[in-house]
């Protein structure tokens, strides 16, 4: 396998596991009573919170899924994946860096990091559009 198929399989591993993590969470919260009911609110409002932060890095991993899925699932579809695959792990390991410090801390030292890990992502992906840009143009 190249870098490009172990990271959308790592990406979308990674988000199960924070399902996981979340449905684990909620389910403790049910049965030990400091819940009541079984309806959560979808943005985790209505949980202690690291509730809210587990609610939220999952979440955000669905959100993004949209641009760097797609433009790995393109990179790979295409045959593209020299295009995606030097920087394929950077990415990967800047949305675990993303979701860990969203699930550890809530400061603004960690907000912050948090937005640069984004922005890292964010970076790696616009240079890919570009450059598939420029490949199929």
């Amino acid at each position: 396998m190249n870098a490009s198929i172990i990271v959308l399989l790592g990406y979308i591993s990674w988000t199960l596991v924070l399902l996981l993590a979340l449905a684990v969470y909620r389910t403790y919260l049910t049965q030990s009573g400091k819940f009541k009911g079984l309806k959560f609110q979808a943005d985790g409002s209505d949980v202690p919170e690291f509730g809210n932060r587990l609610t939220r890095a999952q979440a955000n991993c669905v959100e993004c899924f949209s641009f760097i899925g797609g433009v790995l699932l393109l990179a790979i579809a295409t045959d593209s994946t020299a295009i995606t695959n030097g920087l394929a792990y950077i990415l990967l390991a800047a949305r675990l860096g993303q979701s860990i410090v969203h699930l550890v801390s809530t400061t603004n030292m960690a907000i912050q990091a948090r937005f640069v890990f984004f922005l890292i992502q964010f970076g790696i992906v616009i240079y890919w559009i570009l450059t598939l840009f420029a490949t199929f143009l």
